[in-house]
């Protein structure tokens, strides 16, 4: 009985390593041309959650391989994380969208710091805003 138990427990083949790997690395690569090619902050935020899955299943095909439990431990933890980026990012959109009625990441540039601002931060400080 405990010999039949057992039986599901073996390491993964080669082929079943390298199907899950190939799986993974497509999963983190659409995450990631998603993520560069979209201008839309929701379809921003779903790529990174599939860049996560993608990670996770790595984590999980080279759990399984080794035969340890802590790869799969750690993907408890990356589904904690895109959890929690998930909801921070769906308020974050939200308020973003009462405000500009847009979800288009362009629209948002004015957001980052302007090249005068970072020139003038480097200046020393008394010399600042006509300040001699």
């Amino acid at each position: 009985m405990s010999a039949d138990l057992a039986a599901p427990f073996v390491p993964a083949s080669g082929t079943e390593l390298s199907i899950a790997l190939l799986l993974s690395a497509f999963l983190f690569g659409l995450g990631i041309v998603g993520f560069l090619s979209r201008r839309n902050m929701i379809i921003m935020f779903l790529c990174t959650e599939l860049m996560f899955q993608g990670a996770a299943l790595a984590f999980v095909a080279f759990s399984r391989q080794h035969m340890d439990v802590s790869g799969q431990v750690f993907v408890i933890f990356i589904l904690t994380v895109a959890a929690a980026e998930a909801a921070l990012a769906l308020g974050l959109v939200v308020l973003l969208y009462r405000c500009r009625e847009t979800l288009n990441a362009e629209a948002w540039s004015s957001l980052g710091e302007s090249v005068d601002s970072a020139d003038r931060a480097a200046e020393p400080i008394g010399t600042q805003r006509g300040i001699a």
